[in-house]
C-alpha cells in the first residue's frame, strides 16, 4: 500500500524514468507514502491497472511523454471507469503545452505543466489533508535550482547494475532551434557542483559504471565541462561508459586535450547537427558554424577515442532530399561511428509550427506526430525517407558490419544506401523485424546479384563482419553459394571477447581496433 503512487511507462525495460525518482525527491515529509511503479511499453493497459490498485493508492500521478501517451492514456481511461473516485494527476513535456486539446488532460484531476518538483509536493499535500483544491491546472514553473533535491539515492542497486543512470548538469538551454522543446527555455540553470560530484561519487561507490547525462549543452561552460570529465578521468575503470551531448561548433583546445585522455570508448558525444544547409538553419533559428563543426568531428574521430554518435533530421521547413543527401553524403565523410537519421516531429509547444503554412508542413496527427510531407519532400517520398532511416538503423549503427558497409556505401553512400533500401524492401516485406541473419544475406545478395561485386571478395568481407559480431561460425547463406572454397568457411577459433560498454558501442570499437 501506498498513499502517492507515481507511475511512468518506460520504452524499454533497461530505461528508467528520471522523472519519477526527481518528484519521489522532492516530496519531502510525503516522501516515505510514495512508491514509483515503472512499466514498459509492451505491458497490456489492464495489467497495469491491476498493479496501480493493488497499492490502493489514494492519489497517482503519471509522468508522460511523447512516445508513452497513447499507453498512459489508456490506463487512465481504464482507471476512471474502474475507480473513478481516485484522485489522477497527470505532468511531464508532453501535456505541459496545448493541454486544452488532450483527452488525457480532460480525463485527470490535476495537471502539473513545466518541472514539477514543487508543484506535486504542495498538490499532494493538500489532497491528502483533506483538502483538494477546486484549480486542475497548477503551473510547476523553473523552482530555484539549489532548492531540487537530487534523486540519485533512489536508484536501486538493481537499476545501477542493468538499467540506464541518468544524470544532469544543468537544466535549460541557450539556443532557440524550432523543433525542440529546449528553445521554450529562457535560460540555463546549472545545479551546484561540488553537491553534484559528491552524488556522482556516490553512485560509482555503489557500483554505477555508466552514466547518461541528459544536459542539452554539456560543453556551454567550460569550468563544468572540465570539472566533469576531470572526475570522470581520475576515476576512470574499463567498465566505464558516460554519454554527454554536446554543442558541436564549441570545442575549445582545452576539451579537446582533456578528451583525448580517455581510453578508446570510454566517452561518447552525441552531436546534434541536423541540417547542413545554411538556409535550413536560418528557417528554423540554428545557430551553427560548420567549419568549427567540421573541425571539431574530424579531432574528435583522428585524435581521440570518442565514440560519436551524429544526428541529422529528415523534414525541416524547405529542404529537399537533395539537400539532406548532400548533408547526409558530407556527414558520412567525416566517419561518426552513429548517424542517427531522425524524422522531424511537431511537438507541443514548439515554434516549429509558424512555418506550416509557407511550407506546407504536415504532420501526423498520432504521437510521436512525425512530419508526413513538406513542399519540399511530399508523403511518398517522405515514406521512403523513413525507411531509409529504419535500415540505417539496422545496418549501419549498430555496428554489425565494419566492413560490408563501406563497401556498399562506395562513393555516393546516400543513393547507394537508399537503392539498397529499394531493393530490399520487397523481400523483407517488413521494415519492423530486420534480424541480423536475414541483414546479413540481402545485403550480400544484393551486392552480388544486383551490384555485381567479386563474389569471394564479398564474403571475405562479411565472414569477417559475422564471426567478429560473435558467431563462431559463418552464415548458411555462404554455403550455399558453391564458388565459395570450403576452407574459407571454417569456424571461427574464438569468439569476441566481451566488453562491459554499451553493445553496439563495443562493436564500434572492436571494428575499430582491428
Amino acid at each position: 500500500m501506498s498513499d502517492i503512487l507515481l507511475v511512468a511507462l518506460n520504452a524499454r525495460y533497461h530505461h528508467t524514468s528520471f522523472a519519477l525518482r526527481y518528484l519521489k525527491a522532492n516530496l519531502g515529509d510525503l516522501e516515505e507514502r510514495c512508491q514509483l511503479l515503472e512499466f514498459t511499453l509492451e505491458e497490456r493497459a489492464l495489467d497495469c491497472v491491476e498493479k496501480i490498485l493493488l497499492h490502493q493508492p489514494k492519489l497517482v500521478g503519471f509522468s508522460v511523454y511523447i512516445w508513452n501517451t497513447t499507453q498512459t492514456l489508456e490506463i487512465v481511461r481504464i482507471l476512471r471507469k474502474v475507480q473513478p473516485d481516485l484522485p489522477i494527476v497527470v505532468g511531464g513535456p508532453e501535456v505541459s503545452y496545448e493541454w486544452d486539446q488532450q483527452e488525457i488532460v480532460r480525463l485527470a484531476d490535476y495537471l502539473i505543466t513545466h518541472e514539477g518538483e514543487v508543484a506535486l509536493r504542495n498538490l499532494a499535500t493538500q489532497i491528502l489533508d483533506g483538502q483538494p483544491p477546486q484549480q486542475k491546472i497548477h503551473a510547476g514553473g523553473q523552482p530555484p535550482i539549489e532548492q531540487i533535491a537530487l534523486p540519485y539515492r533512489l536508484y536501486s542497486d538493481h537499476d545501477l547494475q542493468h538499467r540506464v543512470v541518468y544524470v544532469e548538469a544543468s537544466r535549460g538551454c541557450p539556443f532557440r532551434c524550432e523543433f525542440c522543446l529546449s528553445s521554450l527555455d529562457k535560460l540555463v540553470r546549472y545545479f551546484p557542483l561540488d553537491t553534484l560530484l559528491r552524488e556522482l561519487e556516490t553512485l560509482l561507490q555503489r557500483g554505477a559504471r555508466q552514466f547518461k547525462f541528459i544536459d542539452r549543452t554539456f560543453n556551454l561552460r567550460l569550468e563544468v565541462s572540465q570539472t566533469l570529465l576531470n572526475f570522470f578521468l581520475e576515476r576512470y575503470t574499463p567498465d566505464l561508459f558516460v554519454h554527454f551531448e554536446m554543442v558541436p561548433d564549441r570545442f575549445p583546445e582545452e576539451l579537446r586535450q582533456l578528451v583525448a585522455k580517455f581510453p578508446p570508448g570510454a566517452v561518447q558525444f552525441e552531436i546534434g547537427i541536423q541540417s547542413f544547409d545554411p538556409d535550413v538553419q536560418k528557417a528554423i533559428s540554428r545557430r551553427q558554424d560548420m567549419p568549427k563543426l567540421e573541425d571539431n568531428l574530424l579531432y574528435l574521430r583522428e585524435h581521440t577515442g570518442v565514440h560519436i554518435h551524429a544526428d541529422l533530421i529528415v523534414g525541416l521547413p524547405g529542404e529537399t532530399q537533395e539537400q539532406f543527401q548532400k548533408g547526409f553524403d558530407r556527414l558520412v565523410q567525416l566517419n561518426p561511428q552513429e548517424i542517427q537519421v531522425g524524422i522531424l516531429k511537431r511537438l507541443r509547444g514548439t515554434p516549429i509550427l509558424r512555418h506550416d503554412q509557407d511550407y506546407a508542413m504536415v504532420y501526423s496527427d498520432s504521437p510521436p506526430y512525425e512530419v508526413l510531407s513538406t513542399s519540399a519532400i511530399p508523403f511518398l517520398q517522405m515514406l521512403e525517407m523513413k525507411r531509409f532511416a529504419r535500415f540505417w538503423e539496422a545496418v549501419a549503427n549498430r555496428g554489425r558490419f565494419p566492413r560490408i558497409l563501406p563497401i556498399l556505401l562506395s562513393n555516393s553512400p546516400f543513393q547507394n544506401f537508399l537503392d539498397y533500401t529499394r531493393w530490399a524492401l520487397p523481400r523483407l516485406k517488413t521494415t519492423r523485424d530486420m534480424p541480423h541473419l536475414k541483414l546479413a544475406e540481402m545485403i550480400f545478395n544484393y551486392l552480388i546479384e544486383e551490384r555485381k561485386l567479386d563474389l569471394l571478395t564479398t564474403a571475405e568481407a562479411m565472414l569477417l563482419d559475422f564471426t567478429e559480431d560473435g558467431k563462431r561460425h559463418p552464415p548458411g547463406f555462404l554455403y550455399e553459394r558453391s564458388e565459395i572454397p570450403r576452407e574459407m568457411l571454417k569456424p571461427a577459433k574464438s569468439l569476441k571477447p566481451a566488453s562491459a560498454l554499451p553493445e553496439r558501442q563495443a562493436r564500434h570499437l572492436a571494428a575499430a581496433q582491428k
